[in-house]
């Protein structure tokens, strides 16, 4: 049953972070640069309005430091004490060309990275924020950033371009580069019919899976893009969920359940979604091949049963969801938490609460 967590905020809720660890708090940022800190129960631990009243972004408690809460807003990002919400411990200002999107932090704390508008992408080293490296070839806003678990060098990010990049941190150019609307357009369904429209597949937020070879990104005409990362940082294969009926706004991994591809979802079409991709040709190629050689045992076929066996190869691939909940209004953000050992998702909404959704053991 959803729980709904008020009073941390006046403004809608854009960003939600939880800290890892089982007594883990959570952070919430909102438009005018209000940001709550909660216990695991709901209870509001600490409220600070950040100077220049700037929206708050995108949130990243240290993985290293728990003590430690990184905050975007316009183009600063301010360090917090999540205990202790007196006003920034530092501030790193105009590390940012424009307005910062996004933030991410490698699996040591030791480098932030950050997503703007200019479609720039900026390594910062941790202490200290300086800039080591800006990575330029988004050609609109970069819209969001994510480390590879296991791999500290290897960094995602994906913008509003329709791009999502791979890069090795040594270098200024991606090691590779895929554009959504190729993929769209392949897609055998994006065939377009008298009076329909799609959107394109602008990219809003990557998320990769705990074991490191797994990308998903979701985006604007519905999809989450899954993307398979090899040996060599290869990009091996891609495909997608046809997830939501209008733009998919979020798309999480979620590392605490039974396997590392437990995906969580959400759109504008007010949709929260929780899927097992295990099975996806994405990510276990080999459930294709075998499907191909239990078609091949059989020469002759009537026209019925190759329907039949084509239908159930696109019902593997594109399963619906294992949860789905009529939320009600578009999901600005979503966050997997453990809370009190119970794996649950919060959600963030146009409206200055949270809602709290407990996921069914799976």
């Amino acid at each position: 049953m959803a729980k709904l967590w008020r009073e941390g905020h006046s403004t809608a809720i854009l960003c939600v972070c939880a800290s890892p660890g089982p007594e883990g708090l959570v952070a919430s940022g909102s438009e005018n640069g209000e940001v709550a800190v909660w216990s695991q129960e709901g209870c509001i631990v600490g409220r600070l309005n950040l100077p220049g009243k700037e929206d708050c972004t995108s949130l990243a408690f240290s993985p290293a430091a728990p003590s430690l809460l990184y905050v975007s807003h316009g183009d600063t990002v301010s360090t917090l004490d999540p205990r202790n919400l007196n006003g920034p411990v530092e501030e790193f200002v105009g590390v940012g060309e424009e307005e910062i999107n996004a933030l991410a932090l490698n699996e040591s704390g030791s480098t932030l990275a950050l997503a703007d508008d200019s479609g720039a992408v900026r390594i910062l080293e941790l202490p200290g924020g300086k800039v080591c490296r800006t990575l330029r070839r988004h050609t609109n806003i970069c819209s969001s950033v994510a480390f590879r678990p296991h791999r500290p060098n290897n960094l995602l990010s994906a913008g509003l371009d329709m791009q999502v990049m791979l890069w090795g941190l040594q270098k200024t150019r991606p090691i590779w580069t895929l554009n959504l609307q190729d993929v769209a357009e392949e897609e055998d369904d994006h065939q377009q019919r008298p009076g329909q429209l799609f959107n394109p597949p602008l990219a809003h937020c990557v998320s990769v899976s705990s074991c490191g070879n797994i990308v998903a990104c979701a985006a604007e005409d519905g999809r989450v893009h899954l993307m398979r990362v090899g040996g060599g940082s290869k990009l091996e294969q891609q495909g997608a969920l046809k997830a939501h009926c209008q733009g998919a706004s979020q798309a999480h991994f979620i590392p605490f359940l039974s396997h590392p591809y437990w995906l969580a979802t959400g759109g504008n079409d007010g949709r929260v979604s929780l899927w097992d991709v295990s099975k996806h040709p994405v990510v276990t190629p080999e459930g294709k091949v075998k499907e191909k050689q239990r078609k091949g045992k059989s020469k002759v076929k009537r026209k019925g049963e190759e329907a039949r066996e084509k239908d159930e190869a696109e019902t593997t691939e594109t399963s619906g969801p294992k949860v789905n909940v009529d939320h009600g209004d578009k999901v600005n953000w979503l966050c997997p938490a453990l809370l009190k050992g119970t794996a649950s998702l919060l959600v963030a909404d146009q409206s200055s609460s949270l809602t709290v959704y407990p996921l069914p053991e799976v």
